[in-house]
């Protein structure tokens, strides 16, 4: 799906700056709404099904950490598709596929993409060692993160309602550290020194994912159309593969993949295969959604949408698996909500605020309108 935008003619002067590309939202509403709707229900549904399988995978003796990395991004050919297709297939767009590609944002894709592999690694050592529900709400830290690079990276403004959520979710995480394991973990046979690996190593994702929304956004200002942002995404999970393939292929990743999938997993073969199929399906979804909704919005919506769902998957990690939900994760979570209501509650506020000094701006100029043409007649 491509954003065609007229830009305005340059002008002549040689000191006039160069148009900045356009915004998503100067095509039309409905359009920029069906978008957002489309990456957050692509977003929607690749977080909670990549979470609940990726404990599927742990929770049936799976245990290789390159593999739960490497499912991550090695889904990327399915990105081909809506590359490809509405060029040379749809005809629906003039636009060829990797133009205005330039070397410099090439460079950054790759870059940015092991980043990102760097972060699929340290989420499936933490996911293996904690419960879904743990490892979500220790996620949802990610958007105190990324409020703070934000401000750093793409000039945030703070306010009363951005550190009050940093706050909430830093004490919902630092809760659920001191909280330890629980029954789960003992009925996993994890110690105490691997649920902390678990706990660090989550919190460490929610920073490293906190760094990549910013840098992106920073990025997709230069971006020209949706169609860009794909083929960036697709670059960006190349080389997160290439980097969890040199990870297997260094610690015998591969030869353990068909031990596991024939010898240690206990639903047999065709399951692992399926679950592993399943799995980077939905991590597709969730990467490609995440990017979409940082290109329409800004990162910190994004970061924002992302920890709407953990409630989800929380909820998920209970009903499926069992996880437990005692006195301090119930706690958590109504902190993790607090912030969040909180969040949302201030850009309605501010929004509002906005909109009343447009209506106070638009009454002057018509006034003064109404004066010279009063002038005028007279």
């Amino acid at each position: 799906m491509e954003i065609s935008v007229s830009l305005p003619p340059q002008s002549t002067s040689p000191t006039a700056p160069a148009p900045a590309p356009p915004s998503p939202a100067s095509m039309g509403d409905k359009r920029y709404m069906i978008l957002i709707g489309l990456n957050y229900m692509c977003l929607f549904l690749g977080s909670v099904s990549s979470s609940l399988l990726s404990k599927f995978y742990f929770n049936h003796k799976g245990s290789s950490r390159w593999v739960s990395t490497w499912v991550q991004s090695a889904g990327f050919p399915f990105l081909l598709l809506p590359i490809y297709l509405p060029y040379h297939l749809f005809k629906c767009t003039q636009r060829k596929p990797f133009s205005r590609f330039t070397p410099k944002i090439l460079l950054l894709s790759v870059m940015v993409g092991f980043l990102l592999g760097i972060n699929n690694l340290l989420f499936s050592w933490g996911n293996s060692y904690l419960p879904v529900s743990t490892s979500s709400l220790l996620l949802s830290s990610q958007l105190a993160f990324n409020l703070i690079l934000s401000v750093i990276i793409v000039k945030q403004k703070t306010t009363f309602s951005n550190l009050n959520c940093v706050v909430l979710l830093t004490l919902s995480s630092v809760l659920l550290g001191l909280q330890g394991g629980g029954s789960n973990t003992t009925l996993q046979g994890l110690n105490r020194t691997k649920h902390l690996i678990g706990f660090f190593c989550t919190l460490g994702a929610g920073l490293l994912f906190a760094l990549y929304l910013p840098l992106m956004e920073m990025i997709y200002r230069k971006v020209y159309c949706y169609a860009m942002v794909v083929e960036m995404q697709l670059v960006m999970e190349v080389a997160a593969t290439a980097l969890a393939f040199t990870g297997m292929a260094w610690d015998g990743g591969f030869s353990e993949m068909r031990n596991e999938s024939s010898k240690v997993f206990d639903l047999g073969p065709r399951a692992y295969w399926l679950t592993v199929a399943f799995n980077v399906v939905t991590w597709q979804l969730c990467f490609l959604g995440t990017a979409g909704m940082i290109f329409c919005t800004t990162s910190l919506t994004s970061g924002i949408c992302m920890t709407a769902l953990m409630a989800m998957n929380v909820l998920g990690g209970v009903l499926v698996y069992g996880d437990e939900f005692g006195g301090a994760k119930v706690v958590s979570t109504l902190l993790c909500e607090w912030g969040f209501c909180s969040y949302v509650y201030g850009i309605y506020v501010n929004q509002k605020k906005r909109n009343e000094e447009e209506r106070a701006k638009d009454k002057v100029v018509n006034g003064s309108q109404q004066l010279q043409l009063m002038e005028m007649s007279a």
